[in-house]
């Protein structure tokens, strides 16, 4: 096996060398035999100027490369190394397509190798890691990396992270060896020698047992523990008596920590709602440290009162955070043990039954389905709880995670030679018992529509992330379904020739020695009939939407239309009408005759073996989800509930079947108060933003907590920010209903660019419209000069919302444009943002289907729709965009607010009624930058 690494790092004027791109710098790092044994770096004169944002990135300038050698110099030098040697990069596409670019141009012959890629390498073997940017792994792996961007110090640190990985090979079991060696072979870095040479060496050596692992059925597990449930005790002290020796104990444990006044006041106020069986609202200003103010006290009663206390977030985010960071604060906290529990959906765990048959498919082996089983194989050595928020798999790797993901559909229980190592049962269990169970309000929900199956029974529950209920609680007892939902289980379903459901259970048939196949040609036909018809179907949807209504009102640009399914009339409705009652008589038919499947193979089901087994619950799983999704499609397109918000949402620039149709109630209080508040004693609602104008009755009210003499309170944030925010109305902005569109847009672009060159970037950019997001985007890239400012847009830029703020975080000069989901939950404290601006204020779309229905709802009532729902949903999201700007008590920024109407109207000044108290500037732009340097 060759034992010689050579780790190259370059750092180039762009990203294409064929487009006259060229390198200057390069590091090199030699290692061999598990040692670091040379280095080597120079610039190269690149006999071209470099541009100004690879200078920015980089910190390499003109002056540095001047005198420097140009590559065909140091060509020969690398050449030597790579002799015999594996080429190793951090993204091996990105240096070794620059290396042989210039190679050949030099005139010499190309490097052929093999290769290594620290990144694939990284998530192959580090799974959990959040991040395989190389500045972000040497952080988790706490190696020195003093110039990020540096192809010296990039070289060295990637050698490091090779070294490490490189151990992980070899500390990894035999029996996990064995099972990556074929997946290996078809990634792109070449590891096939490396592991064989691995595998030997473990299998002529006497083998290390590892105690937390174990060996079943081909594969290795960490073990998992009992956990003790019977930790109930008698002599639990008074919390309000406890809060003092709390605090004591925290701050020997962490330095300066102490309770802050607004958070023993919120603590007090949870102790108190818990002991009287009271419903709460607690308004908590940012940095009151809500997450502790009711974990102490809701875990002192659940104690007290031997029961579980159920925590509920919106965002799988906080739940985790809730684990991993305040469970720890907690136990330091308290003196008594205590067990916390964490559930969350199912489709959250990994089924180990559907990943052992899958393990083994040979079919679908494309790249990111052979890295997630991979990765998968080695995360499976490290976790107790199966959680695919703790396995970072590649974005195709979610297709093969629906494979073998937990379902109740296709879960064969006791029967499972899993069972016993089951994630999700033991999830369950483990949440049994627990004094606190963390789940999330999706979870709530589906327990409350599945007759409380999910939860252990619960009467206390602490709901953070409050103001998401009504719209949680909304999308759970509406429906949606769309095309690619269909398309999913047909082609898993498959055909006769297909290696598909429907051929393995022919196969199976056979065994059996079963009559079925005229069935099963039946099915065959049904499939090609069933997929036809609804392409047919959701294609006339989108057209129909596309060429007469709708505008693109959602986050993703989307085209929707309210719909009522009673009135579908005219040219269009009655072809799709036709079509979907066409699906519906397929699908009936096409059930029967699975449903004949079903019973044949279930009178011989005591003669299955586990093979066998998993195939006919893989079909009755589509069986039963094929019979889901035709109720659905009925009830969304044939029938009509005028308590209900029909609409349809297609993709305009998307494949021509990407159409999506949902319904919700149109009001859920009365659901809500009926499903959850009156059968719970104590429910505790907590946000920063509950309030409009310091009242609470916009959320009694869209709640149904009306009947309920809910306690409220407001617990102000310690920031102090009439010295952290400036709040600047810019006075030269127009009024958006004075001018066009594009005049608009372009007063928008330029003011953001005047205000980035005194904030130097470090900008996020709030729209209401992602169609005035993409143009205000694109004319402003125009605009910015020599690259001075890095621009990151929602939806244009690839990646999550997390993923965006990540990069824009990485970079000083930066302006991030975001619509929707980025008025809350990002988090980005520090100097990386000085500048929150707000483009409008976000009122809903009047078109947006449910808003519109909604509106019509409060109409007949008698009431306004603008001041009863408009204006304080509008009040508490400009709230949440508020709040992204101060994250801590060091922070300091302003906030612009480009809509006039919120000085120049009555309603306006509500919004800053809203707020906390801020000084207020409104001028023209130029007087309100000068003011802002100074105070910068």
């Amino acid at each position: 096996m060759k034992n010689k690494y050579v780790v190259v790092d370059l750092e180039t004027t762009g990203n294409n060398p064929k487009k006259g791109d060229r390198i200057i710098q390069i590091g090199a790092v030699v290692v061999e035999d598990g040692k670091i044994v040379e280095r080597f770096s120079s610039f190269i004169n690149p006999e071209m100027e470099i541009p100004a944002f690879i200078q920015q990135f980089t910190g390499i300038n003109n002056e540095d490369v001047a005198d420097a050698p140009l590559f065909s110099t140091v060509a020969p030098k690398i050449m030597e190394y790579l002799n015999g040697a594996y080429f190793v990069a951090h993204n091996v596409p990105f240096d070794l397509s620059f290396l042989q670019f210039e190679l050949e141009l030099s005139g010499y012959n190309s490097f052929h190798g093999p290769i290594i890629d620290t990144v694939e390498l990284s998530r192959l073997l580090l799974p959990s890691e959040e991040s395989f940017k190389l500045s972000q792994l040497a952080t988790k792996l706490n190696l020195h990396h003093d110039r990020p961007h540096q192809a010296d110090s990039d070289a060295e640190v990637t050698a490091e992270i090779l070294l490490i990985l490189l151990e992980k090979i070899s500390q990894l079991p035999l029996l996990t060896l064995q099972r990556l060696k074929p997946i290996v072979s078809r990634l792109d870095s070449s590891l096939d020698e490396i592991l064989q040479s691995v595998i030997n060496e473990k299998l002529t050596s006497v083998p290390i047992v590892n105690s937390e692992l174990e060996e079943f059925r081909q594969l290795v597990l960490r073990k998992s523990y009992s956990v003790n449930k019977d930790d109930f005790l008698d002599d639990i002290p008074e919390f309000k008596e406890e809060i003092e020796a709390i605090e004591k104990r925290l701050s020997s444990q962490m330095a300066g920590f102490e309770i802050r006044e607004g958070q023993k006041e919120m603590m007090e106020l949870i102790d108190e709602a818990l002991a009287s069986n009271q419903h709460l609202l607690v308004e908590a200003g940012t940095g009151t440290g809500k997450s502790l103010a009711y974990l102490l006290p809701g875990l002192f009663y659940a104690k007290e009162s031997k029961s579980s206390l159920v925590i509920s977030t919106h965002t799988v985010q906080l739940q985790q955070q809730l684990i991993e960071r305040d469970m720890k604060i907690l136990k330091a906290a308290v003196p008594f043990p205590f067990r916390s529990a964490v559930l969350k959906g199912r489709s959250h765990y990994l089924c180990l039954r559907k990943f052992e048959q899958k393990l083994d498919d040979q079919i679908d082996q494309n790249y990111d389905t052979l890295l997630s089983k991979g990765q998968i194989l080695i995360w499976l050595t490290e976790t107790l709880e199966g959680d695919v928020e703790q396995v970072n798999l590649p974005s195709g790797g979610r297709l093969f995670w629906n494979e073998v993901q937990s379902d109740a559909l296709t879960c064969i229980g006791k029967h499972c030679p899993w069972f016993s190592r089951c994630f999700y049962h033991r999830a369950r269990n483990n949440a049994y018992g627990a004094d606190l169970i963390v789940t999330n309000h999706a979870l709530l929900f589906t327990d409350l529509t599945q007759d409380h199956q999910l939860l252990p029974s619960y009467k206390q529950v602490i709901v953070d992330e409050a103001h998401h209920l009504e719209e949680v609680a909304s999308d759970h007892f509406g429906l949606r379904t769309d095309y690619f939902v269909f398309h999913q289980l047909f082609s898993r379903l498959g055909t006769l020739e297909s290696n598909d459901l429907l051929q393995q259970i022919s196969v199976l048939q056979e065994e059996l020695s079963l009559n079925l196949e005229p069935t099963l040609e039946k099915l065959d036909q049904f499939t090609l009939d069933v997929k036809f018809e609804l392409d047919e179907c959701f294609r006339l949807i989108h057209s129909t939407i596309v060429n007469r209504f709708g505008h693109s009102n959602s986050e993703v640009g989307r085209k929707s239309m309210r719909y009522f399914p009673h009135q579908m009339t005219g040219k269009g409705w009655r072809e799709i009408q036709e079509t979907v009652l066409r699906v519906q008589m397929l699908l009936k038919d096409g059930l029967k005759a699975m449903k004949t499947v079903i019973d044949e193979i279930s009178l011989e089901e005591d003669e299955l073996n586990f093979q066998q087994i998993g195939t006919f619950t893989a079909f009755k799983g589509v069986y039963g989800n094929i019979s889901d999704e035709k109720g659905k499609l009925e009830e969304l397109l044939l029938q009509y509930d005028p308590n209900f918000v029909y609409w349809m949402e297609v993709d305009a620039k998307g494949a021509r079947n990407a159409t999506f149709i949902y319904n919700k109630p149109i009001e859920v209080s009365e659901i809500i108060a009926e499903n959850f508040f009156s059968k719970k004693s104590s429910v505790i609602m907590t946000s920063a933003t509950l309030t409009v104008r310091n009242s609470f009755d916009y959320i009694v009210n869209r709640l149904g907590l009306g009947d309920f003499g809910v306690v409220t309170r407001v617990i102000e944030s310690p920031f102090r920010y009439a010295d952290q925010v400036q709040l600047m109305i810019p006075t030269t902005l127009p009024n958006i209903k004075e001018v066009d569109e594009a005049e608009y847009i372009y007063e928008v672009v330029t003011s953001i660019l005047e205000i980035a060159k005194v904030t130097k970037g470090r900008m996020l950019v709030l729209f209401t419209s992602y169609d005035m997001l993409r143009k205000a985007y694109y004319q402003l890239k125009d605009c910015i000069v020599n690259e001075e400012f890095v621009l990151f847009g929602q939806g244009i830029s690839s990646g999550s919302r997390a993923k965006l703020t990540k990069n824009f975080k990485q970079f000083d000069r930066a302006i991030l444009f975001g619509t929707s989901s980025f008025w809350e939950g990002v988090d980005i404290p520090g100097e990386d943002l000085s500048c929150l601006i707000i483009v409008r204020l976000p009122f809903s779309p009047p078109d947006n289907p449910v808003f519109e229905a909604r509106s019509e709802y409060i109409k007949e009532q008698g009431k306004s729709p603008f001041m009863e729902l408009s204006l304080p949903q509008a009040i508490i999201r400009f709230k949440q965009g508020f709040g992204r700007l101060i994250r801590s008590s060091h922070d300091r920024g302003a906030i612009f607010v480009f809509d006039r109407r919120i000085t120049e109207t009555r309603y306006g000044k509500l919004f800053i009624q809203s707020l906390p108290t801020v000084p207020l500037k409104e001028n023209s732009l130029q007087e309100l930058l000068y003011d802002l340097e100074n105070w910068l």
